[in-house]
């Protein structure tokens, strides 16, 4: 048996710890316990999944006082005699384990997440993969929005108005695409007194992402490009 200390909380209700005993095999993922745990001890037990196979990052929660995934974090593998079990730091509760992630979209909004096509620009197949220019962006690409970065990341809870690591990382990519025409206008944001001025690089959300990429570095070379664009004017 394996014991969980899940953290509970609904509106109105006081914030608390709730333990539950499951039966653990050598696979059991920390997914498959609250499933368990929902379906035949509390179904009030409020959680978000989805794919189950570490692909959509739903799940992505603090086990243990680190951020994971659910699906890919077996019991096994934790060596706490009770599990803790906690939502994501830095982001509104709304039951249990299910935290808002309204401020996620609206941190890539700010710094302008979208690709703004360039006139005449090619298709998007014209960058090949195997491409300088696509290499260039290996470790900062493929990032599914699950969140845990951000909730690693002491900045964005000592200021509300820094972007945060996933959102700098991903204007990193785009202000290496030569197809992307907001540039300019994404540089005024980045070069704001909030935004990458105020990483202090300790490498929290490099460690935790689950995608392997390097938002600390994506932030480092955007630093040394802001400073080039500086002493160029």
């Amino acid at each position: 048996m394996t014991t969980l200390r899940v953290f509970r909380w609904s509106p109105g209700a006081p914030e608390r710890w709730q333990t539950y005993a499951v039966e653990a095999g050598a696979d059991t993922t920390v997914l498959d316990a609250l499933v368990e745990v929902q379906r035949r001890q509390d179904p009030t037990l409020a959680f978000r999944y989805a794919c189950r196979v570490g692909m959509c990052g739903s799940c992505a929660m603090v086990v243990d006082g680190r951020e994971r995934w659910a699906c890919r974090t077996r019991l096994a593998d934790l060596r706490s005699s009770a599990i803790s079990v906690r939502p994501l730091y830095h982001f509104p509760l709304l039951r249990d384990l299910v935290v808002d992630l309204t401020p996620f979209a609206a941190r890539m909004a700010g710094i302008g997440a979208a690709l703004v096509p360039a006139a005449g620009a090619e298709a998007y197949a014209e960058i090949p993969g195997d491409s300088a220019e696509r290499r260039e962006i290996d470790t900062a690409i493929e990032c599914i929005g699950c969140g845990m970065c951000v909730s690693a990341c002491t900045m964005v809870a000592h200021n509300p108005r820094f972007p945060g690591p996933a959102a700098l990382n991903r204007a990193f990519t785009l202000q290496r695409d030569r197809r992307d025409a907001a540039h300019d206008a994404r540089w005024e944001v980045l070069m704001s007194d909030d935004a990458l001025a105020r990483c202090h690089g300790q490498g929290n959300c490099t460690a935790v992402c689950p995608m392997g990429l390097d938002p600390t570095t994506s932030i480092l070379r955007l630093r040394r490009t802001a400073v080039r664009r500086l002493f160029s004017w």
